[in-house]
């Protein structure tokens, strides 16, 4: 981070001033910045932080789908809900929020890959509301959420579905297998892994995902099946 007049523009982009700025600063601190083996202190890092703004991110952004699909059934909140907080999502709004310029991490991460850093981001994105949740509240930790997500809610595009229960019923509806799915490698640290994972479905040609967890892995292995096949675009 570079000083503290940059960390006022961060606030101005996040809506939200710090009354406890160790707080913020916490939430940008990532475990190898402490001890460049991933093992700092968790209370020195944003991995508390991380925890709770991953649940408050979802309480708001719930909330913000009953306002504005109220015919909506379960199904689809959860779907919609699971698009709207995912890594990928979060990852964007921390590009937009700039906190690439702010978050501290060490040598190791300093020059990870593309997957790598699109984790970082995002998971520096929930730290962020965790911690402004921690500083003022549910009700400035919602001014945010919404600053950033509101009109995302409002123009979801593409398929609700997630990619697993997509290609099963895929399967299903040509009479073929269940999809099952295989670990085939893992890399990275441990405190940031890659998985690799095939899905196989006798009787057609199957294909093999990566992600930051295995189940990640298994929505990209699932995904990419889909958008051969035509039923994604």
């Amino acid at each position: 981070m570079s000083g503290k007049a940059t960390l006022e523009d961060l606030q101005e982009r996040i809506g939200h001033h710090f009354t406890r700025p160790e707080l913020l600063a916490r939430a940008l601190t990532h475990a190898s910045a402490i001890g460049d083996d991933g093992r700092g202190d968790p209370l020195t890092t944003y991995e508390r932080l991380e925890f709770l703004g991953d649940r408050v991110l979802g309480l708001v952004i719930a909330d913000l789908l009953i306002e504005e699909y109220p015919q909506a059934p379960e199904g689809e909140l959860s779907r919609r809900l699971a698009r709207l907080v995912n890594r990928e999502a979060c990852a964007a709004v921390a590009e937009e929020m700039r906190l690439s310029e702010h978050y501290r991490v060490g040598e190791s991460l300093a020059k990870a890959n593309a997957r790598t850093a699109r984790t970082l981001l995002a998971d520096t994105c929930e730290s962020v509301i965790g911690a402004i949740f921690r500083d003022a509240g549910l009700d400035a930790a919602r001014r945010t959420i919404h600053r950033y997500w509101a009109e995302r809610v409002k123009q979801m595009e593409g398929p609700l579905r997630d990619a697993k229960t997509e290609l099963q019923e895929w399967a299903h509806r040509r009479s073929l297998p269940t999809p099952r799915y295989e670990e085939t490698g893992r890399s990275g640290p441990d405190h940031s892994p890659e998985f690799s994972v095939s899905v196989v479905i006798p009787g057609t040609e199957g294909c093999i995902g990566k992600g930051a967890s295995k189940r990640e892995a298994e929505h990209a292995a699932a995904a990419a099946i889909l958008k051969r096949e035509g039923v994604w675009s």
